[in-house]
Formats: C-alpha cells, sequence, structure tokens
C-alpha cells in the first residue's frame, strides 16, 4: 500500500485474512511509536503522565491507555516505554512528550518507521499464538492490557492483548513481517481453535 505516494507498508499487499471463522489477522500499518526512556517516578515522569493523559505504567509487562483512548503506554523496562498511537500522531505527541522533558536526562526517539503491526482477533487467537509463543497466554495470566516483549515462530515482537476477545497486537520488524504473516496464516490454517 502507498500513501501519499512515499511510504510503503511491509505487507500492504496482505489483504484482511480469515482462513478460519474464528480466527482474523490484519496489518495495521503506520501506527505511530515513539520509544521513551526515562526515571520513573522523576518529575518527568509526572509530567509526561500530565501531557500525554495517562501514567506511564510501572508494573512490568503492563499497559496504560490515556484518557482520550488514542495512545497506548507499554512497558519495556523498568525505565522504558513504548507509546503507540494512531498514524499520523507522532508529531503532535512528540511535541507534547519534549515539552514535558526539557531539561530532564531523558530519551525520545520516534521508531514508528522500524515496525509494522500485525492484529491477531478472534476466539481462535490465542490457540493460534500458542502453537509459536512460550508465553503462558491463558486468560489467568495475560489479560488485556498487558504487553510483552517475546519471540513468535522465532521472531522477536513486542506482544499487545488490546481486548479480551482476544485481540493482540504483534509489532514487529518489516524485514520479519512476510514471514511473521505467512506462519501466523499457516498456524490458523491449522490449528483448529474450536477443540
Amino acid at each position: 500500500m502507498t500513501v501519499d505516494g512515499l511510504r510503503r507498508s511491509p505487507l500492504g499487499h496482505l489483504a484482511s485474512q480469515t482462513p478460519t471463522r474464528d480466527v482474523r489477522l490484519r496489518e495495521i500499518p503506520f501506527l505511530t511509536q515513539l520509544n521513551l526512556r526515562l526515571s520513573p517516578g522523576s518529575e518527568a515522569a509526572a509530567r509526561v503522565a500530565e501531557a500525554l493523559g495517562a501514567a506511564l505504567p510501572t508494573e512490568p509487562n503492563t499497559v496504560s491507555v490515556t484518557e482520550s483512548g488514542d495512545l497506548r503506554l507499554l512497558w519495556l523496562s523498568p525505565d522504558e516505554w513504548l507509546v503507540v498511537g494512531p498514524d499520523g500522531c507522532a508529531p503532535q505527541t512528540e511535541g507534547h512528550i519534549r515539552t514535558a522533558l526539557q531539561g530532564e536526562h531523558a530519551s525520545l526517539v520516534d521508531v514508528s518507521a522500524n515496525r509494522t503491526t500485525l492484529e491477531l482477533s478472534g476466539p481462535g487467537a490465542r490457540t493460534v499464538l500458542e502453537t509459536g509463543c512460550a508465553l503462558d497466554l491463558h486468560p489467568r495470566t495475560f489479560v488485556p492490557g498487558r504487553c510483552a516483549q517475546t519471540l513468535v515462530s522465532k521472531v522477536n515482537v513486542v506482544l499487545d492483548q488490546v481486548d479480551a476477545e482476544p485481540r493482540y497486537r504483534l509489532l514487529v520488524r518489516g524485514s520479519f513481517a512476510q514471514y511473521l504473516a505467512d506462519w501466523l496464516l499457516d498456524a490458523m490454517s491449522r490449528t483448529n481453535p474450536t477443540h
């Protein structure tokens, strides 16, 4: 897919795929992704929370959602977060964060072009993911509002469970996106999630 004649999504040719009625796969291209590093609990963290409308999560592998619902703040490490939002919001969001960080020792990098996003959803989505992911994805452990950096079929991803349907977002480097999409489609066709 080409937008404005300049950008190309790694999976622009991939239409929403539904090999089974229980699982759907689609790409969400061009999401804003800002990598933020700063000291948790600092004044800067409080100012960023105020600027974004949500506190940076401090519990490992959790997600905060802004009051507007537009941004998801994913915990990556004790001093690192990924701010994920819709296409086109990077300049404004980055500006708000940079204003909040003025004079502080912190890092903010736009990594939007580094990854694309695959969304796997439907009643059988967890079953499909479990065939290639070592994490315990059972609802008692991995619920909406949880995220993790993990491997899915040997590919590094940031995994974010968006809701209880379940709906998962897999943020993957563009160079691995086709392989992961092909693997997920194959797993979807081989897995019978209703059993």
